[in-house]
């Protein structure tokens, strides 16, 4: 069995490809931007993403061109408030040019939401099994963000309203596709919620393979230090953070806020001062964040999946999460699972690591062996199965 990928961008740095690729089921991999070979492609990645060593060129068909038009028409938008409109035409654009493309043979069309709507019609027209990865939790998740905006105004930026194509191009690309991929339980019950035909839903959790094996946990005598890493929105939950960090002025605890800013920056003076706010980290800077920090906090509104759990998880740091996530952190063995607004629930989980040290010490070797269960093979062993079932 043979599969094309056509992905913008290099979403999870092209997991859907490097996983066929381990199956020997990768036909080829599409993608709006790839850094070319030789000197300019060793410049362009600081700009633009690194290549993938695991996958051969040979597989790769990059159109650099379209790619630089679609960021240019991208960027403009965003400059002028209205970065959904180009994000709808360069969706378009993308789809209808895979649609026409001379594709390799294959068995299986493999496409992301919002970009694949022509692409996923021209593969049912082949008769070819047409698969979309819905990439977050569409409208449904909007509602939510726009409900934290009205409930806090004082916190909350302005935001260019999404128009209502946006949704109802992912909504036909459902109704077309065979397959629709989700990353988490989350996400398929916001699906649900949205008219997703459930048939169709298939659950596959993201992978995460640490880059180098997690420091040694030492916990210095010093205040409790919990780490947030990612982007600081409502969205996100950092206004619930707020307030549990305020019910915990007293506590030997303190907050490291990392992550680029989208609340209004004087929130920053009225939080408590057991929070520290440290901006946009680099990448390569989130490994020595994690070493010197004992335990995590994601008290997410709606995230499909959340990457830097499993992050965190693989440097052996418990996480207090939301359920409104994928189901990665296991109650009580890796961490708590709190209910979404609720501060007072968040800082009572936070404090009993606090009242009993041990927990971090007995917990932190689970969360090493629970990250390790989210590898590639078994994402790659996943997705194979999938599509293999599917095409039978």
């Amino acid at each position: 069995m043979k599969v094309v990928v056509a992905q913008k961008g290099s979403r999870e740095h092209f997991l859907v490809a490097r996983a066929l690729h381990r199956q020997d089921m990768l036909a080829q991999l599409i993608v709006d931007w790839y850094p070319p070979a030789g000197l300019l492609g060793r410049f362009l990645p600081m700009a633009f993403g690194k290549p993938c060593e695991e996958l051969p060129r040979e597989k790769i068909a990059a159109m650099n061109t379209l790619g630089l038009q679609f960021r240019w028409r991208q960027r403009a938008a965003t400059r002028t408030g209205n970065p959904h409109a180009a994000f709808l035409a360069t969706d378009a654009m993308f789809a209808r040019r895979i649609a026409a493309r001379r594709l390799p043979p294959h068995d299986a069309f493999f496409g992301y939401a919002y970009a694949s709507l022509e692409a996923l019609e021209a593969a049912r027209d082949r008769g070819t099994l047409a698969v979309v990865d819905q990439i977050d939790p569409g409208f449904p998740e909007q509602q939510l963000v726009e409900a934290e905006a009205r409930a806090w105004p004082q916190l909350a930026l302005p935001s260019p309203p999404v128009p209502p194509a946006y949704f109802d191009r992912a909504r036909r690309e459902w109704q077309i596709a065979d397959i629709i991929v989700v990353n988490s339980e989350w996400t398929r019950e916001l699906l649900r919620q949205d008219g997703a035909p459930d048939s169709k839903i298939a659950v596959l959790p993201l992978a995460y393979e640490p880059p180098i094996a997690p420091a040694p946990r030492q916990h210095a005598n010093r205040p409790l230090r919990i780490l947030w890493l990612g982007s600081v929105s409502l969205r996100k939950g950092i206004q619930y953070l707020i307030e549990a960090a305020r019910q915990l002025t007293d506590a030997p605890v303190e907050f490291h806020i990392a992550g680029p800013l989208h609340i209004r920056h004087k929130a920053l003076d009225t939080a408590p001062a057991n929070m520290r706010w440290l901006g946009h980290i680099p990448a390569a800077n989130a490994t020595a964040l994690y070493a010197a920090s004992d335990l995590f906090v994601l008290p997410t509104i709606s995230d499909g999946f959340a990457i830097t759990q499993l992050e965190a998880l693989a440097h052996g740091l418990p996480v207090v999460v939301t359920p409104n996530c994928a189901r990665v952190v296991e109650d009580g063995a890796t961490g708590f699972v709190v209910p979404p607004r609720d501060p007072t629930a968040l800082a009572e989980a936070l404090l009993r690591f606090v009242r009993d040290p041990q927990l971090l010490e007995t917990m932190s070797p689970r969360c090493i062996r629970r990250a390790r269960e989210f590898s590639i093979d078994r994402y790659s062993r996943q997705l194979a199965t999938l599509l293999q079932e599917r095409i039978q």
